[in-house]
């Protein structure tokens, strides 16, 4: 359980660094450096004190990422010029668990009880009142439609990647190997990693159209300034999310339930309220902190929950 809140946090500095790369540089640029520069941390530790890219798991946990990062992050990372980084992130976070703890179900054959599915609902109902938009809406049809299936894209990528690396732990566990969340979370990004230079490439050579950088003024400085200031925001973007907070999560997969870790890693878009009231100037309301408090007090009752994980297989 630390260790999934020790994830929120780390991605809510991620986040908010995220969105400045992003909007600085365009969301497929911005994705494809802070996972290479994340991969050059998570290498550095999975070739010193981690156990590299050998262990049976090896194969599943390239396919996570390929699944979880590459597609799930990519899929994000569209929505957002779409519909607006709050219901993006409604749709995404309020989907991921569910789907996740489906999933996990169906193949790993892991079941909830009852206490536990209540605290779920109780922090993806929290989350939803808080980020739900409070103006109507009068985004274009197209929009709309196109965006929400990209969140539900990104939501069966993170929910997909996060079984997958359960099922990678198990047949570690099952080889008598033992891995740790900063090894696995290397191995992960490795395809997420891979899909990422396929999309920029693409992005690039302009075979598709994908949103750019919505800041035209600063697509007219040099390459040499451009980079000057927006390196740090990749740097602690790729050192909080990728590289701690996937590590961290990957710690938390490895004993606990995936619909447990995506509820607790849905409250991110709660805890990033304070850090978008200081660096974007937003408004907190009282619906935010109303919901605040339910997801807050589905994570507390969920900690209390007397829960016994059941043995992947």
């Amino acid at each position: 359980m630390f260790a999934a809140f020790l994830a929120t946090l780390l991605f809510t500095i991620s986040v908010t660094c995220g969105y400045r790369t992003a909007k600085l540089i365009g969301g497929v640029e911005a994705n494809f450096w802070r996972l290479a520069v994340a991969t050059g941390f998570l290498g550095l530790w999975a070739y010193s004190g981690g156990s590299g890219c050998s262990g049976d798991a090896f194969g599943i946990f390239l396919i996570s990422g390929v699944v979880g990062i590459g597609v799930g992050d990519a899929a994000l990372f569209q929505a957002l010029p779409r519909l607006g980084s709050r219901l993006s992130l409604l749709i995404l976070q309020c989907l991921t668990a569910p789907i996740a703890a489906l999933l996990e179900w169906l193949w790993l054959g892991t079941t909830l009880g009852l206490p536990q599915i209540a605290c779920m609902v109780l922090i993806l109902a929290g989350v939803g009142l808080a980020l739900l938009p409070g103006e109507h809406l009068t985004l274009p049809r197209r929009a709309l439609m196109v965006g929400s299936l990209f969140a539900l894209i990104g939501a069966l990528g993170n929910g997909s990647g996060a079984v997958l690396s359960r099922k990678a732990y198990a047949l570690a566990h099952a080889s008598g190997q033992t891995i740790d969340g900063g090894t696995a979370a290397f191995q992960r990004i490795l395809g997420g990693l891979f899909l990422a230079a396929i999309l920029l490439l693409v992005a690039k050579r302009q075979f598709v159209r994908l949103p750019e950088s919505a800041n035209a003024a600063f697509d007219t400085i040099s390459a040499r300034d451009k980079w000057r200031r927006i390196w740090p925001w990749v740097m602690v973007n790729s050192l909080a999310g990728q590289t701690l907070g996937v590590s961290a999560m990957q710690w938390a997969l490895a004993s606990t339930p995936t619909g447990i870790v995506m509820s607790i890693v849905a409250l991110t878009p709660l805890t990033v309220i304070p850090f978008a009231r200081a660096f974007e100037h937003e408004k907190i309301t009282g619906r935010s902190l109303v919901g605040a408090a339910l997801a807050v007090a589905g994570v507390i009752g969920l900690t209390w929950t007397n829960f016994k994980l059941p043995p992947p297989h």
